[in-house]
């Protein structure tokens, strides 16, 4: 068994397109030894996703793959860290090559674009999930955080809200009859995050506080008002939403808003940024190519209202919780 392994991790991971510098010792130890520039600070994260729980026995592995990967990128992206390193930790029911040979396809492409070395992890038998920890730089005390929103600080997003679940909703067959193009759009949405990396380190000494929308807006938020110890309000209608999102709602604009609300696996950054730096973020965004909403604004208090022409809406909506039902 142990010899099957090292030739799995031989055959599939050790022969890699990304071979930094910063990288003195990689796969092949039982430690990789990294080089971290001085002035630099590591961000770490790790991430798990279990198959019926994350993804579908059915799913292409290149798509696991990517969607992994690019779940853990947006970690570090909600930091303003550069990705740098990633390990990897599989379980797999047997040793299937060809669901491997797919599986380093999706994640060595996503792997090269965003020049992340794999440095090691570990393979065993049992029920299939992968557990990822990236690690990245970034300068010394420029790290974002949630913690650091104040009272009138605005709140922003990058890009659409509210097409990865309705990709979820075409994978599990819970969707309205669409046109098998728009379909295949939000299928794509769901399966193919974009982790803003770029947009995060534009947002370095811009943005008070930062995360990335992983549970939904609604849940995610929540977190910087509970660690910052303020409240929000935010205008469901100044929320960005995708013109496929409204054909996917059949033009019912309350129902996209919902759903821009509290879809998880979006993978967009919600941060927020005090008022005198509102021109500077225009700057500093424009050489990202990414487009950032203003939703709402830091208030005092410990919670989210909801409100359109200033009037407070009665939406009873939550985020996914991973230990919900």
């Amino acid at each position: 068994m142990a010899s099957n392994e090292f030739d799995l991790i031989a055959r599939y991971f050790a022969r890699q397109p990304v071979h930094r510098r910063d990288v003195a010792l990689a796969i092949g130890d039982d430690c990789a030894l990294l080089e971290v520039p001085v002035g630099s600070q590591l961000a770490v994260s790790t991430d798990s996703l279990v198959c019926g729980n994350h993804f579908l026995q059915t799913m292409d592995p290149a798509l696991v793959a990517k969607k992994a990967l690019a779940a853990n990128l947006s970690d570090l992206a909600a930091m303003g860290a550069t990705p740098a390193w990633v390990s990897l930790a599989l379980t797999m029911p047997s040793a299937d090559e060809e669901w491997l040979a797919r599986f380093c396809d999706g994640f060595f492409e996503i792997a090269e674009y965003y020049q992340v070395q794999l440095i090691g992890g570990d393979t065993t038998k049992g029920p299939l999930s992968l557990t990822l920890t990236v690690q990245g730089l970034v300068p010394q005390g420029q790290a974002l955080t949630r913690h650091g929103a104040s009272v009138g600080d605005l709140i922003y997003v990058t890009g659409n809200l509210g097409d990865s679940a309705a990709g979820l909703a075409v994978l599990l067959e819970q969707a309205p009859e669409i046109p098998a193009e728009l379909a295949t759009h939000m299928l794509n949405r769901h399966y193919q995050p974009q982790p803003r990396v770029l947009a995060g380190q534009a947002l370095r000494g811009i943005a008070s506080a930062a995360l990335d929308v992983s549970d939904g807006l609604i849940a995610d938020l929540g977190h910087i008002l509970d660690r910052s110890g303020v409240g929000a309000v935010i205008e469901p209608d100044l929320l960005p939403v995708s013109p496929e999102l409204l054909v996917f709602c059949q033009d019912n604009l309350d129902q996209a808003l919902k759903l821009a609300l509290t879809s998880g696996e979006e993978y967009e950054l919600c941060f927020t940024v005090p008022a005198h730096h509102r021109g500077a973020l225009d700057v500093a965004l424009s050489h990202s190519g990414v487009k950032a909403t203003c939703i709402g604004q830091i208030r005092a208090g410990d919670s989210i209202v909801l409100e359109r022409n200033g009037q407070p809406l009665d939406w009873q909506l939550h985020g996914y919780d991973h230990f919900s039902g």
